[in-house]
């Protein structure tokens, strides 16, 4: 990693030049035009049809402004499908959606973000607390709901971020939707790859979102993001129980997919990832620990 790099990820703010300020303020034009055409368009779909086009045209059309040029390989699903894929960028959220349509399974945090919690919602995303277990029955029921009216659902089993070098464990807790199956439901495993700049485009470290958009938004150029469909399996074929088998399964088949592309094994993540602890609210007559 480079040293200006690694000293962004370790939380300092990027270096950005009178140019690079010149192609935000171009690129978040851009993007507010998109959202001024689309927008109204896909409420006034709503009105009379399900399932709008115009979150997919949004989202594409995002992408390419962020500076994304989406290679698809591989034939993607077109519905009745759970897309499990590694996790490099916010960019990916642009790209899957922009190529399939694809909603997605987000922290509940993200529904709080200004602006970003909306576009998100616009999309049928499907906001996952992961520490409230009472509500797990409801998420699943959100999922599954999501599915029939996108047809797709992506869900990013790292739990976070990485550097497209590495590939952190599948949260089989992630899973939880698949047991037992939708009926004629399928999981499909997603390569995400940015060749040589997914060191640069990873959101890693103690980066915030709003440096990392920044940075990413002000840099020169394009660059390719390629997303590799790999061969969907049926998840009732792991039969009870299946979740652990069929993250590590999907996960196998993206590690092979990263070796192919690096030409080496993946390298253990250099940063921290703090697990997520559940912490039950004491009842009200409990004394204070």
């Amino acid at each position: 990693m480079q040293p200006d790099r690694a000293a962004i990820a370790a939380g300092a703010k990027p270096h950005i030049s009178p140019l690079g300020w010149m192609r935000i303020g171009l690129r978040a034009a851009g993007l507010l035009l998109a959202l001024l055409v689309c927008v109204p368009l896909h409420y006034l779909w709503r009105i009379t049809a399900y399932g709008s086009p115009f979150p997919k045209l949004f989202l594409g059309i995002a992408a390419r402004i962020c500076g994304a040029r989406v290679q698809r390989h591989g034939t993607a699903l077109r519905r009745d499908v759970v897309f499990l894929a590694n996790h490099v960028s916010w960019i990916d959220i642009l790209a899957l959606a922009g190529a399939s349509g694809t909603a997605f399974v987000a922290k509940a945090e993200l529904q709080k973000a200004p602006v970003v919690g909306w576009l998100a919602g616009l999309n049928r995303t499907v906001y996952v607390q992961r520490e409230a277990r009472m509500d797990v029955a409801d998420q699943i029921n959100a999922v599954r709901e999501a599915l029939m009216d996108n047809w797709s659902v992506t869900i990013f089993p790292e739990g976070t971020t990485t550097d497209g070098q590495s590939l952190l464990p599948f949260k089989t807790s992630m899973l939880k939707m698949l047991e037992p199956p939708p009926p004629g439901v399928y999981v499909q495993p997603v390569f995400i790859d940015y060749g040589a700049m997914g060191e640069e485009i990873g959101w890693i470290g103690d980066e915030s979102g709003v440096n990392n958009a920044l940075r990413i938004l002000a840099r020169p150029g394009s660059f390719r993001v390629a997303l590799h469909f790999l061969e969907p399996f049926a998840p009732d074929d792991h039969g009870r129980g299946g979740r652990k088998l069929i993250a590590a399964k999907a996960r196998d088949m993206i590690q092979a997919e990263l070796v192919r592309a690096l030409g080496k094994p993946p390298r253990e993540f250099a940063h921290e990832v703090a697990p997520i602890r559940y912490q039950p609210k004491p009842a009200p007559d409990d004394p204070p620990t």
